[in-house]
């Protein structure tokens, strides 16, 4: 029997290549690297984006909140598109967009080109991401294989983000920023090839798509998060910045409504509840909004007032994944003995002391001093809450609505990530105002009259008066960080309970947990 009579003698939709595993393993693992790590890949390379395309630090921060709104509103949407169309073509689909977009990105040449390109990345993550988990559980049988493959798969996206540190200060230091968008671009269409030849479609199931939910939530956050950076700019009193604001409750009004009026709800509100539940997506809302903060301001510090290459900047990060990873381990191996409210206690304290160490940060601070024991700390922490927030989040709910409980999670930290780095935004654009109206005077009594041309071209500071501004912009806007992570801790504090059953549920978690 020849290949081709083999190929039409298969189900349709069937890969054509079967029996390869640790291939279509691959393909689906190197499709969550890609959009885990293009978070952090692109964190190291904003400096050179705000002076490639003319950034304001205020505005710089829509290069982040771009693609985790759009990732993070739509995700739902994407895992359920995948279960009514198929998850192969949809998979398929949400990589070539978000390869496409990288596309766009990498040669942007105006702010809002890049922008577009980040949302429309964001939105290609958002099909390909729940999808390619889902398919794990069409590809492999249920039991040892399939529990390797989920081991991968979390392996993968805890470890995705160290990999974006370091590849995107090698590829903006020995290429360019443009690059740490182009190499999504070969990835991208090497996935796209593989995924027919060695992936089979999965069965579909009817179902609706809520359109109302997903865009009236995406677009309400993002007029929030538009009217908090716009406020860091024109201040609160803005008609502009009031409009937006009042769009956002609008919206996000009519998005509860809808989803308590939908019969197939893009999000549950069912899902709030359970009361461990709804205080795990509070502190995960809340330690991601600080998360989100700390990465992008931190980055800015080491570049531009350290002066660190973007390679040594990437290494620099390196030890907070270590602490989130060591953090993830422990809370792992001792959850089932412990139960989750000890973790979530303790990693959020552990937050807050990062953060509140965060604030002292200044010009004079180095990497050792004033750097590094904040972010072990934090990663500590946040390590800690990972695994617990994950486990709690889909405890105690029927096995098929575990994909939209562990789903409602990841949109919160997008989500929040997106909300808090705004807020933080406010604080700093108010903090580096203030902090430049008192340097302004040092600076024109002391600058050279080449400073003073180039300032007047730009109106941003030179060292040594800009690291003052931006060092006090940064170490203000930790404050209110610090304040989220306190949220954190009193949610975790007066609103988790666990219960004796509780823990025996959580006796099989000892193995990987894929959040």
């Amino acid at each position: 029997m020849t290949t081709s009579q083999l190929i039409s003698d298969q189900k349709p939709g069937a890969a054509r290549r079967q029996g390869r595993p640790g291939i279509a393993l691959t393909v689906i693992a190197a499709c969550q690297l890609m959009v885990v790590l293009d978070a952090t890949i692109v964190n190291i390379a904003l400096p050179h984006i705000q002076s490639a395309l003319e950034f304001s630090t205020t505005d710089l921060t829509w290069v982040v909140s771009a693609y985790t709104l759009t990732f993070g509103g739509l995700l739902l949407l994407g895992a359920r598109a995948g279960d009514i169309l198929g998850r192969r073509r949809v998979f398929m689909a949400g990589i070539l967009l978000f390869t496409f977009a990288s596309l766009l990105g990498g040669f942007a040449q105006e702010p809002w080109q890049l922008l577009a390109a980040r949302a429309l990345q964001g939105v290609g993550g958002a099909i390909a991401s729940p999808t390619s988990l889902a398919l794990i559980t069409t590809t492999f049988a249920e039991g040892p294989e399939r529990n390797r493959a989920f081991g991968v798969f979390a392996a993968v996206s805890a470890g995705g983000g160290a990999i974006g540190l370091l590849a995107g200060g090698m590829l903006t230091e020995w290429l360019d920023w443009r690059w740490v968008l182009f190499v999504n671009v070969p990835i991208g269409v090497l996935i796209a090839i593989l995924t027919p030849l060695y992936i089979s479609e999965s069965e579909r199931h009817p179902g609706r798509f809520d359109i109302a939910g997903a865009l009236t939530s995406t677009f309400g956050m993002a007029s929030l998060v538009y009217g908090f950076i716009r406020a860091a700019e024109e201040g609160w009193r803005d008609g502009l910045t009031l409009t937006s604001f009042g769009v956002a409750v609008v919206l996000l009004v009519a998005f509860v409504l809808t989803e308590m009026r939908a019969k197939e709800p893009i999000t549950p509100l069912k899902m709030f509840t359970d009361r461990n539940r709804a205080g795990t997506y509070v502190i995960m809302l809340s330690l991601a909004a600080a998360m989100f903060g700390m990465f992008f301001y931190i980055v800015l510090f080491v570049q531009n007032v350290l002066g660190y290459s973007p390679i040594k900047a990437g290494v620099a990060f390196l030890p907070v994944t270590v602490a989130i990873v060591i953090g993830a381990g422990l809370s792992q191996r001792f959850l089932p003995v412990l139960g989750p409210k000890p973790f979530m206690l303790a990693g959020s304290a552990l937050v807050v002391l990062g953060l509140a160490w965060l604030t002292f940060i200044s010009p004079d601070s180095s990497y050792l001093s004033g750097v590094l024991g904040p972010m072990l700390v934090f990663g500590l922490g946040m390590g800690l809450n990972f695994v617990t927030a994950t486990v709690t989040a889909v405890s105690g709910v029927a096995p098929s609505e575990a994909g939209a409980a562990s789903g409602l999670l990841n949109a919160t930290q997008q989500v929040g990530g997106s909300l808090g780095l705004s807020i933080l935004t406010t604080v700093f654009g108010t903090a580096s105002k203030e902090e430049a109206e008192k340097q302004l005077p040092g600076f024109l009594a002391e600058g050279t009259a080449q400073q003073k041309a180039e300032f007047a071209e730009t109106l941003q500071l030179p060292a040594p008066w800009g690291h003052e501004v931006l060092a006090q912009g940064i170490s203000t806007a930790f404050v209110p960080a610090a304040a989220m992570a306190v949220l954190a801790l009193i949610t975790a504090g007066l609103v988790i309970r666990v219960r004796k059953s509780d823990l025996e549920a959580l006796a099989g978690t000892a193995g990987p947990v894929v959040g």
